[in-house]
This record gives structure tokens, C-alpha cells and sequence, in this order.
């Protein structure tokens, strides 16, 4: 214990020496700017498959390969950055991963086939896996820890914003232009981030690059990372599809995700330079800060997506009409963001979570208990606004929270491993709310069709009247069938309906129980001095 408390304090003494030549908001800008790029380019190909599939001759269960291929490759980068910035250097690595992104989003847009665009979507994720955990642990370094919160406000806006803008501007490119440019866009954005890097970001005197440890690679952490991320991601990517662990498909995949995730945690706990170093997982502190995350990343995602998915199939919403709808609640962001930062300097972050899971749980139960078919844009747009207001409070405090304790020589790999957790989080409760909203959907059509008999009142007086209003268009005949049709189709919107009622209600209860875990966070000092480490209680 007294060894680790001379070498926190140690690497403490070493902080406050140092700090950037140029001013950290450039810095912190700038990095910005690259990773907004990467977490970007994770959404905005959505909306885009139908018009890929159809342009490269493949069907569109085949092009959603152009997004797995991405989300594996990044997942296996991202918790490897520190590894890899000990090699290089943070700051050449970071300029590495946008050379690599920036060229392979060019290729992307030229790919005449779909194995040469999913090969460059490989190549792609493996430049943008590096840049998010790089931006956030150059942030981490360059600002003191009393600033933290604030400039993690300013990458909070990269990591929650970037997603929920994706399928309106790929909507909208893909209408107005061709799916081509949605890669396109990225290259002078890419071409910009590489100049500024060059020009403002350094690396600090801890940051020491050494060639050597080229060959202290962890290839057996890497193989068993690569294999369990791969297997993970198709089994959520194809799960719904393939009736989940009823197929043979999913059952080889989950069994192998098991194995070699188990074999993973088992490895990477043994060697002394390993891939992710998961030792760090003995800080309580931490190990709840990567859990709360998890969960974070996955309520982010799947509000994200749900909302929009919803307007589209039950309210008739257009691709672009749909995503301008989040568009009220990323202002939001934009104006609560800076504001939950400030508040991090005043408030202990685990308060200010506890705050923003209540008012996640708040948010879900009012959309749960506000949602019908008739709702109206604006009524949409207010309930993206109340499901988005607990994010920054929660996501910036979280991401603090993580380095609290921590040595500065290990903000690479505590960035990698949060920002990791982050990703996968999304992923899986993605996956898991599509599956829900469609066996709710099954469970409540099977329950309402008790309602639709012959023997039902109700059912036979909304039967004739529509048999009426339709007879003398189409012909008595005609009519007793488009009656029951419109009838059925009622019955399928408003299970529908209940099914997504039901996720927001179980999003909901998952806030609620993110609180009590939220308890076992250190409580820091805000008001501690520039000059002194963080007080943990």
C-alpha cells in the first residue's frame, strides 16, 4: 500500500510540473475534431444500405456486413491504443489512426464490390478504434484534474452528438447525392485533424515512446480479443434474425464469444505488459466506473436508435423527418454539456450521477407513459429532449470518475478500456431492445387478437361500421375484407405500440438500478486546489 501511494503521489508530482505550450481547449479541439469524425462514420452508414446493396449488386442482410465489419475492427483497436502509443508515441499514433481512417474512407467510397468495401471498412475501423481513447487521454493529460470535467464536456458532445446526427446527415447525403459521400466527407475533415495534431498536440514527458516494445507484443491477447469481439458482434448483429440460441448459427458463436472472452480475462491478467491491463479493474472505484459506462454507452445507443425506428415504423416518418426529430435534443447537449462540466467542478461526480441515472429512469417512465400513435413532431421532439437530459451529468461524471486514483501513466489504457466498455455496452443493448420490441410485438398481437371474435361487441360494431364506410367504394364483397384488414393492421400498430411501452419501461428500471451501484463510487473533493491531487474520501 505504501509502495502505490509513493508512486501515485509520484506521478502526481510529475502533473502538476507539466503542462501543455499551447492552450488545452486548442488541444482538446482539435482531437475533438478526430475522434467526431470516427464516432460519426459508426451511424452514418445506416440509413444508407438499401441504396449500397443496391448499388453494388448484394442483398441488404449482406450490407449490414459494411457496419459489423467496422464495429469488430474498432472494438479489437481500441483497447490496444496504449500499447501501441508506447511504441510510437500517443501523439504519432494518434496522427496514424487518422492517416489510416482518412485514406481507407476514400477507398471506401470507391469500392466497386462489396468483400473490397468491406475490407476497407476493416481497415477504416481499425484507424478509428484509436482515435477515441487517444482524444479522451490527451484531454485527460492536458487539462489539470479540476478542469477535467469541463473539457470532457467538450468530448461528451463528440460521443453522444456524433450518433444521434449520423442518420439524418447520411439520409440526407444519400438522398441529395450517393451513398459514396457519406466516406467522402471524412477527407478534408481527416486531412484538418492530421495538420492541427501536427501543429498543437504534443506528447507528455511520461508518454515515452519506445521501439522495443514492438516485439513485447500480447499475440495471444490479441487472437483471443479478435476471436471473442468478432463472435460477439455477429451473434448480436444476426441474432434476431436467426431466432437467437434456437439456431445452430448463434449457438456456435455464443459458445465461442464465451470461451475465448473467458480465456481473454484469464490471459490478460497474467502477463506484464498486457494487451489491455485489466489489473486496473482492482480499483473498485474504477471497476464500477467501466460498468456504469457499459450500461451508459448502451442506454445512449438504444434511445438513439428506438426513437427514430419507432416514428418510421408506427407513425410513417421518413428517414430525414425521423432523425430531425433528435435534432431538438442535441441542442440540448450542446447547452447542458458545458453546463454539467461546470457543475463537476463544484459537485462530487458521484452525485451528479445519481442525479443523472434519477433522471434517466424519469425520462423513460414519462416517454413509457406518454407514447401513442398519434403523437405529434413536436411531441417527439420533447421526448428526445427529456430521454437526453441525464447524458451529460452521467457520461462526464463517469468518465471522470474513472481517473480518480489513478497514475497519469495509465490514462491510455483507462481511456481504452472506458471508451471499450462504451462500445460494446451499445452494442449489446441495441441488439437486445430490437429483440424485445419484436417478441413484445408477438406477445401483445397474440393477446389483443383474444379481443377480435365473432363473439366480441365491440369488434363486430367497429366491423360494420368500417363494412359501411367502405361498401360504397369497393362493393359490399370487396368491403368485409378491407375491413378486417384495416382491422388486423390496427391490431399490429397498437402491439407495436405496447412493445416499445414495454422497453422504455424496462430501460427505465435499469437507470433505477444504476443507482445503488453508483454508492460504491469514491466520493472526490471538487473544490481541491490546482495545485493538490484529487481528494478521495
Amino acid at each position: 500500500m505504501a509502495t502505490e501511494t509513493l508512486v501515485l503521489e509520484q506521478s502526481v508530482t510529475v502533473t502538476q510540473q507539466w503542462k501543455p505550450a499551447i492552450n488545452p481547449w486548442l488541444i482538446a479541439a482539435t482531437v475533438a475534431l478526430g475522434a467526431f469524425m470516427e464516432v460519426l462514420d459508426t451511424s452514418i452508414a445506416n440509413v444508407a444500405l438499401p441504396h449500397i446493396a443496391g448499388s453494388l449488386g448484394a442483398s441488404e442482410d449482406e450490407s449490414t456486413w459494411v457496419l459489423t465489419a467496422y464495429l469488430v475492427s474498432n472494438a479489437v483497436v481500441l483497447p490496444m491504443g496504449g500499447w501501441a502509443a508506447s511504441i510510437i508515441g500517443r501523439k504519432r499514433f494518434f496522427q496514424l489512426c487518422l492517416i489510416v481512417f482518412t485514406i481507407s474512407s476514400f477507398l471506401c467510397g470507391i469500392a466497386p464490390t462489396l468483400p473490397i468495401l468491406l475490407l476497407c471498412r476493416v481497415i477504416q475501423g481499425a484507424g478509428g478504434g484509436g482515435l477515441q481513447p487517444m482524444a479522451q487521454a490527451i484531454m485527460a493529460d492536458s487539462f489539470e484534474p479540476h478542469q477535467r470535467g469541463l473539457a470532457f464536456s467538450l468530448y461528451g458532445l463528440v460521443a453522444v452528438l456524433a450518433p444521434s446526427i449520423g442518420p439524418t446527415l447520411g439520409g440526407w447525403i444519400t438522398d441529395n447525392y450517393n451513398w459514396n459521400w457519406i466516406f467522402y466527407i471524412n477527407i478534408p475533415v481527416g486531412i484538418l485533424s492530421i495538420l492541427l495534431t501536427q501543429r498543437l498536440v504534443e506528447d507528455p514527458p511520461w508518454m515515452k515512446a519506445d521501439k522495443k516494445n514492438l516485439s513485447r507484443i500480447d499475440s495471444p491477447g490479441l487472437i483471443l480479443l479478435v476471436l471473442s469481439m468478432a463472435s460477439l458482434q455477429i451473434m448480436l448483429d444476426k441474432g434476431e434474425e436467426k431466432d437467437w440460441f434456437q439456431s445452430s448459427f448463434i449457438q456456435v458463436f455464443g459458445i465461442t464469444f464465451a470461451i475465448t472472452f473467458l480465456a481473454l480475462i484469464i490471459w490478460e491478467w497474467r502477463p506484464k505488459q498486457p494487451l489491455m491491463d485489466l489489473k486496473l479493474l482492482k480499483s473498485k472505484n474504477f471497476a464500477v466506473c467501466c460498468f456504469l459506462m457499459l450500461i451508459t454507452g448502451g442506454l445512449l445507443n438504444a434511445s438513439t436508435v428506438l426513437q427514430p425506428q419507432f416514428e418510421q415504423a408506427s407513425l410513417g416518418y421518413t428517414a430525414t423527418v425521423a432523425g430531425l426529430s433528435l435534432s431538438a435534443g442535441g441542442v440540448i447537449l450542446l447547452v447542458l454539456m458545458p453546463m454539467a462540466g461546470q457543475a463537476l467542478a463544484r459537485i462530487p461526480a458521484r452525485n451528479l450521477i445519481l442525479f443523472g441515472f434519477a433522471v434517466y429512469a424519469a425520462g423513460y417512465f414519462y416517454t413509457a407513459t406518454h407514447l401513442n400513435l398519434g403523437l405529434s413532431f413536436e411531441t417527439n421532439s420533447w421526448l428526445r429532449v427529456i430521454q437526453v437530459v441525464a447524458i451529460p451529468f452521467v457520461f462526464i461524471s463517469v468518465t471522470t470518475a474513472g481517473y480518480f486514483g489513478m497514475p497519469s501513466e495509465k490514462s491510455n489504457q483507462i481511456s481504452g478500456l472506458i471508451n471499450f466498455v462504451r462500445n460494446i455496452g451499445g452494442s449489446i443493448l441495441i441488439s437486445l431492445t430490437g429483440a424485445a420490441i419484436t417478441e413484445r410485438g408477438q406477445f401483445h398481437a397474440h393477446e389483443l387478437l383474444k379481443y377480435v371474435t365473432p363473439s366480441s361487441p365491440v369488434f363486430q360494431t367497429q366491423l360494420r361500421s368500417l363494412q359501411n364506410s367502405l361498401s360504397g367504394f369497393f362493393g359490399t364483397a370487396n368491403a368485409n375484407y378491407l375491413a378486417q384488414a384495416q382491422i388486423y393492421n390496427r391490431l399490429q400498430a397498437q402491439a407495436s405500440l405496447l412493445a416499445y411501452v414495454d422497453v422504455y419501461f424496462i430501460l427505465c428500471v435499469l437507470s433505477l438500478l444504476m443507482i445503488p451501484l453508483t454508492l460504491l463510487l469514491r466520493r472526490n473533493n471538487p473544490k481541491e486546489s490546482a495545485k493538490n491531487k484529487v481528494a478521495i474520501h
